[in-house]
């Protein structure tokens, strides 16, 4: 595995570690402990700035499911160095930031930072992965951490709002951008980004390459907050202030923006990609500036004044892709402009963006507010605060001598190139993108000299303020003031990134301009006379004050667009309008009935089959190879339609819970018959521990009574009934009888030695070849457990997440029978010993992980029966949630281990060691992951039989 794997995972595992710590150590803030992480990956990508330079990156593959051509592949070239130095660098600001805003007495900050970690984790996938897939599950999963960072402070309504509509947006766009990786690994027949770049030009004329575009273009936009998708943004301000000076400065938000400038090389120089991305950018640029002088509160003013800006960035990759169209001749290195300006602006939109959303946060937590309105001449109270805002806010602005200055004069310049073009109706549309970007950066210097001098300057204001304003603890001014001296040495030396990150950067981005050897030579300068360029900032400058001193006078420039008109009135209704629809199918087939619902499921099963059966010219049954039915199995055949027949005419919880028990025991005989004794034992363990839940849930039931119903509901039952067993019946027989390709159990029986070194095939197919299966199996029943346990303790007013008072009473208070009391004592010990004798041989015997655990419950059940759920408790101290989590960490990591050694994922080996006392002894890592099945089915046992089992 390469350091490049391991800083993407680092933070997802780390993140286990920090949560565990922050419960356990209350003493010391979690964020010193999560610090040391991000500025380890931060000083690892520095390190690998002058190998992307030579090199121009670097490539390692994993392989996860070769068979799906799915390859935990990963790649550091420019672009995603760039991205990388952004997420770690920015990150490590804002954790050590976070360690003085955060109040480790009053929030769970544990929680807090176990999100922080794994969306960086996330991000750091995304922009790393070279696979589509894998790009697509990082992308999925900075959705999800985001949703908790947003709604971190869920007891807010306006949280939950804005974490909800941040996660519906973007993992709407991001449905889009997988149905656009399939279409892309459809046309090029490969998963890999690179390999797609280098046959971009055979997919070209595909029917679903325009298609692919929209879709991808979907994702990227909603992702990046551009019009009109911009909408969750704002309302995302909601989240703790470090989560706003992260995810929507440098990361999150750049997602996007990043996924444009990825697959530029395979849809540059295509008009529909240069009109989607220009005009979404100038429309957002615009809309946002514009949006951003109407706000009172300073983080919303932040949030549009980062979609305005975004929408710039967006527009600029937009702007230089005519550069592909140029492909060839001295023109198309003209048009790069606007990509250098792009990636420039995006270096220093993080730095004087994370700078400002820090200074609000600061403002907030020392004033207790961030309504403009309440505040004013805060300058001589927080001088350095109001210093690195004068500089952030200039920088936005496009003021010298900052580095925003710079990036901006390269945006006018690459709108003024753009205007000159005369293709893709640009002859008629063009004149007005310098027109667009004019008038935005007029509104920019407006919003920009509203933060500052709306907040610091001005009447002093105490009776409106919650606090006494003072100027914030070092430790909360050292990151602002890191990023504030960015801000002005990139200004007076911007060769500092244009060689080292802007360069490489361009040739990731741009790779088809560049013969074999050569390489983008960018010079960044502050003065290139009295051009346009120049004249264009003045005219920001003078018309932007005029309008900023007018703009208590007009109401259209302070007052809030009418709320009857918006995209966010238009969600909200569509999302109540979509609400209401479901409602109203729903309750047409939810009736409440669980009859009702197993007819439909049954019914729909038949239906269905019947149909394909019918389809596919019948099935046809062959019997004449079967083995003759033995006496034995005539008899156990018999007791089981007995008990079955019977069952329906009982008077008797109890009894029919016997005969429901008796008939998976008959099953238990059938598998002893045919000489399978792991399914064997692990269905006589199972329907023991099922009769056990059956008998604690009809506990809770009033007494079985008759009920008189209509003939019909009693045919409709047989019917359904009898149609689902013919059906499975005919199934079996016909599956049997025609075998369609040669049964895969040959394989398993003939390389269950030589490739698992396990004899017995049931385990080993359990851990080994179908290790897959059963991990997401343990994740289903976990879930399934955990839902029980939050459904009974929700309904029972119990708090669910361990901090209220727990019930001491039960309602299985153990058996008075001293016989079963004697007995258990030494029963148990018996039973645990065999289950730890099925757990340690199941790989060469009857036996394994699944079945152990099964044992082991059975165990304790039978202790709980005969002492009592509070006796056996006190017995066996174990959290069985926690045993829950701990075995699937456990397979989880055994899983992810492989990849150490640059095998599938859950791959496992074996070998032979001469062992003290044991001699040689077989070792396999599936034991590992074994053990991982064995908690997980002994906790998800134990957890619903205790939940249960203690429900008043």
């Amino acid at each position: 595995m390469s350091l490049l794997h391991i800083a993407i995972l680092a933070p997802l595992l780390y993140a286990a570690v920090a949560g565990m710590f922050g419960l356990k150590v209350k003493r010391l803030h979690t964020g010193w402990i999560v610090l040391p992480l991000p500025v380890f990956i931060f000083a690892y990508f520095l390190s690998r700035i002058p190998v992307v330079q030579q090199k121009g990156g670097e490539l390692y593959e994993i392989p996860w499911i070769p068979s799906l051509n799915i390859q935990f592949s990963v790649v550091l070239d420019g672009l995603s160095l760039l991205f990388s130095l952004l997420i770690s660098g920015i990150g490590m600001l804002v954790v050590l930031y976070s360690i003085y805003y955060m109040d480790k007495k009053k929030e769970a900050v544990h929680r807090f930072y176990v999100y922080l970690l794994l969306f960086m984790g996330a991000m750091l996938g995304v922009v790393l992965s070279d696979n589509m897939m894998v790009l697509y599950g990082f992308w999925e999963l900075t959705s999800i951490s985001s949703f908790l960072l947003i709604a971190f402070w869920y007891h807010r309504e306006r949280s939950r709002y804005g974490a909800m509509k941040s996660m519906l947006i973007t993992v709407f766009g991001g449905l889009a951008m997988f149905t656009g990786f399939l279409m892309l690994s459809i046309m090029a027949d490969t998963m890999s980004v690179r390999e797609l770049i280098s046959r971009s030009a055979e997919i070209m004329n595909h029917s679903l390459f325009i298609p692919a575009m929209l879709l991808l273009l979907l994702g990227a936009f909603t992702k990046s907050a551009q019009f009109p998708f911009h909408i969750w943004l704002p309302d995302a301000m909601e989240a703790p202030t470090p989560v706003s000076a992260y995810l929507h400065s440098a990361t999150m938000v750049k997602a996007g923006i990043y996924l444009v400038a990825r697959f530029t090389p395979v849809f540059a120089g295509q008009q529909a990609w240069f009109w989607l991305v220009s005009g979404a950018g100038l429309c957002t640029l615009i809309y946002g500036s514009v949006k951003a002088v109407k706000q009172t509160d300073l983080k919303a003013l932040l949030a549009f004044s980062t979609i305005s800006q975004l929408g710039l960035i967006m527009s600029l990759f937009g702007l230089g892709s005519v550069s592909a169209y140029y492909s060839g001749t001295p023109e198309a290195l003209y048009y790069t402009k606007a990509t250098t300006a792009a990636i420039f602006h995006l270096i220093n939109h993080a730095t004087f963006k994370g700078a400002l959303f820090m200074v609000v946060g600061i403002v907030d937590h020392e004033t207790g507010t961030r309504d403009i309105r309440k505040l004013g001449g805060l300058m001589a109270l927080m001088p350095i605060t109001f210093t690195i805002a004068v500089i952030g806010a200039f920088s936005m602005a496009g003021l010298p001598p900052f580095n925003g200055f710079l990036s901006k004069e390269m945006f006018f310049t690459s709108v003024l190139n753009a205007a000159k073009l005369d293709f893709w109706s640009l002859d008629t549309w063009g004149v007005l993108i310098p027109v667009v970007a004019w008038v935005a950066s007029i509104f920019t210097f407006v919003y920009s000299m509203m933060l500052v001098f709306k907040t610091f300057r001005g009447t002093y204001k105490p009776k409106e303020l919650m606090k006494t304003p003072h100027e914030a603890p070092l430790g909360m001014l050292i990151p602002p003031v890191v990023l504030a001296s960015l801000v002005v040495i990139l200004g007076f030396f911007p060769g500092l990134v244009s060689h080292s990150l802007i360069e490489p950067a361009m040739a990731a981005v741009m790779p088809s301009l560049l013969s074999e050897g050569e390489q983008f030579d960018v010079h960044i300068t502050f003065w290139h006379g009295w051009n346009l360029e120049i004249m264009m900032t003045l005219g920001v400058i003078v018309f932007g004050f005029i309008i900023y001193q007018l703009l208590g006078r007009f109401r259209l420039l302070s007052t809030p667009l009418s709320d009857r008109f918006t995209l966010n009135r238009l969600y909200d209704r569509s999302l109540e309008a979509y609400n209401r629809g479901s409602r109203r199918i729903t309750k047409t087939y939810m009736t409440g009935s669980i009859r009702h619902y197993v007819i439909y499921i049954f019914a729909a099963f038949v239906l269905l089959l019947a149909y394909s059966i019918v389809q596919s010219g019948g099935l046809s049954v062959d019997v004449s190879g079967f083995a003759p039915i033995s006496f034995y199995e005539a008899v156990v055949i018999i007791a089981l339609i007995g008990s079955v027949l019977v069952l329906p005419f009982v008077q008797n919880r109890l009894i029919a819970i016997i005969l429901t028990g008796m008939s998976g025991y008959m099953v238990t005989l059938f598998f002893v018959l045919f000489r399978a004794p792991d399914l064997a034992l692990t269905q006589m363990i199972v329907e023991t521990v099922s009769v056990m839940l059956f008998l604690l849930c009809f506990y809770h039931l009033p007494k079985l009574s008759k009920e008189q119903v209509k003939p019909s509901f009693k045919w409709v039952n047989a019917v359904i009934s009898v149609a689902v067993g013919i059906m499975v019946t005919m199934l079996a027989l016909g599956a049997a009888s025609n075998p369609m390709f040669t049964a895969i159990s040959d394989y398993y029986l003939e390389q269950s030695k030589p490739l698992a070194g396990g004899k017995n095939v049931v385990n080993v197919i359990l851990v080994d070849f179908r290790g897959f299966d059963t991990l997401l199996e343990i994740m289903v029943l976990g879930i399934a457990a955990l839902g029980i346990y939050g459904l009974i303790k929700i309904d029972s007013g119990d708090e669910i997440l361990g901090f209220g008072a727990r019930r001491v009473d039960t309602l299985l208070p153990g058996s008075n029978d001293v016989i079963l009391r004697t007995i258990s004592k030494l029963v148990v010990f018996i039973i645990l010993t065999f289950a730890l004798y099925l757990f340690l041989s199941g790989h060469n015997s009857t036996g394994g992980g699944f079945i152990g655990g099964l044992m082991t419950a059975a165990a304790l059940v039978l202790l709980s029966m005969a002492f009592g759920l509070n006796i056996s408790q006190k017995i066996i101290p174990v959290n069985y949630r926690t045993l829950i989590g701990a075995g699937l960490l456990i397979a989880l990591l055994t899983g992810i281990g492989s990849f150490l050694f640059d095998a599938p994922f859950l791959s496992h080996t074996f070998d032979h060691f001469m062992l003290p006392l044991l001699g040689d002894t077989e070792l396999a890592t599936a034991v590992l992951f074994d053990l991982g099945v064995y908690l997980a089915v002994v906790g998800v046992t134990m957890t619903i039989i205790y939940s249960i089992g203690r429900d008043n």
